[in-house]
């Protein structure tokens, strides 16, 4: 079963004697605040509690790249990212964040914590997805069309829902950012692979047809 929390499988009380015993702290950010920079620095892993965040990065140029969109109960930090140092993740919307500093994930609990190992454990298969889906992404970014890698970001999604619905969890802005194409480009696109009968749009609701 696919581990979806850092604290899946452990009860609420001792979910609070683990804090503790972590000494970890959690910090509130408004929309568009930086939570953290140059990520490969930070001896910590980062946990969202409440609200969202995106892993971006910036060129020379000044041009973002959006890495990975992070929801409740994501996981971020050094041990996750090894895309460089110039890594920031930058709130999206009002979020709590829970921090835990790397050594304890790492070192043998002294109080021989039952939890510690399972928490462990979670870790590295939450690890392990990310692996999964950064090489999804790497596959989508390397269709050589906007057209193939909207295409393909949209199978991604669709596979996930029966009716071949879903809904956008970027603004079209971020969307672009995070397939790295122009944004006027891709807009133009996706009213092709409407008009062609490729999707259906509503907002940020997209079906995706058969093609």
């Amino acid at each position: 079963m696919e581990v979806k929390s850092i604290f899946e499988g452990i009860e609420e009380e001792d979910i609070k004697k683990m804090l503790k015993c972590f000494d970890a702290k959690t910090r509130t950010f408004k929309k568009d605040r930086t939570i953290v920079t140059n990520i490969i620095n930070i001896k910590m892993i980062g946990i969202i509690l409440e609200g969202t965040a995106n892993v971006e990065r910036y060129d020379y140029n000044g041009n973002r790249s959006i890495i990975e969109k992070l929801e409740k109960n994501s996981v971020f930090g050094e041990v996750f990212s090894r895309l460089g140092s110039d890594i920031s993740v930058i709130a999206t919307s009002d979020c709590e964040v829970l921090f835990i500093e790397y050594e304890h994930l790492i070192k043998r609990c002294k109080k021989g914590c039952i939890y510690h190992s399972i928490l462990t454990n979670n870790v590295l298969q939450l690890l392990s997805k990310k692996i999964v889906d950064l090489n999804k992404r790497l596959e989508i970014l390397s269709k050589r069309t906007i057209r193939d890698k909207l295409l393909s970001y949209f199978e991604l999604l669709a596979n996930n829902n029966p009716k071949r619905s879903f809904n956008l969890p970027f603004t079209y802005t971020d969307l672009a950012d995070y397939l790295s194409i122009d944004r006027s480009a891709m807009m133009r696109e996706i009213k092709n692979l409407k008009e062609e009968g490729f999707i259906e749009t509503n907002g940020k609701k997209i079906t995706l047809k058969s093609y």
